[in-house]
């Protein structure tokens, strides 16, 4: 049997993958943008959810562009679906989410969130993300990605809270996890960084 850290790399091969094939990159950066990876696969804790995170910031931010790029993305016959949410009047930033069907049929979610240059939101998940790598030991990377793939499939977990249950409060198991989890009301955006 293949032990967690294998396994997550594994995971992290294929996300690049789907990245390289679905030219994401590739199509912000031809409207001029900066393309920041943040999340999961940035700190090498994607192992079973298969989602990627793009936070994307164009100067000046134009409308179209954003819709350019997607039509880029688009054009890739393994994107199977596309959804958009303009929150420029609450959150400073358009949301894209895309849905890839890799070729043995699993469907990757890729995040990618295009925010205005001067929000306040600019840069914070980058900090957080980078503040989790700068933190992670041997020990909490294999307890972070055990707790992951524990979660059963269907059941929604936010990511940070599995980061910060074992960076900040030492949980080491997927059945102490869902016990912190239930001793905690939290419903909104976690604020927490290491």
């Amino acid at each position: 049997m293949k032990d967690i850290i294998e396994l997550a790399e594994e995971t992290q091969n294929r996300a690049w993958e789907v990245i390289r094939d679905a030219k994401i990159i590739d199509a912000w950066t031809s409207i001029g943008a900066t393309v920041n990876l943040v999340g999961s696969l940035k700190t090498g804790l994607l192992i079973n959810h298969l989602d990627i995170d793009f936070h994307v910031y164009t100067s000046p931010f134009i409308l179209a562009d954003s819709f350019k790029a997607m039509s880029m993305i688009a054009d890739n016959h393994r994107v199977k679906r596309i959804k958009y949410a303009n929150l420029l009047d609450t959150e400073e930033c358009l949301e894209w989410h895309a849905w890839y069907e890799a070729p043995e049929g699993a469907l990757w979610q890729i995040d990618m969130i295009h925010i205005l240059s001067e929000s306040p939101f600019g840069g914070k998940v980058e900090r957080v993300t980078e503040r989790i790598s700068e933190v992670l030991t041997e020990e909490t990377r294999k307890a972070i990605l055990s707790i992951k793939n524990a979660v059963p499939d269907g059941l929604k977990v936010k990511a940070i809270e599995v980061y910060m249950a074992v960076i900040r409060d030492g949980i080491r198991t997927y059945a102490d996890f869902v016990e912190w989890k239930q001793s905690r009301h939290d419903t909104g955006i976690i604020e927490w960084e290491p």
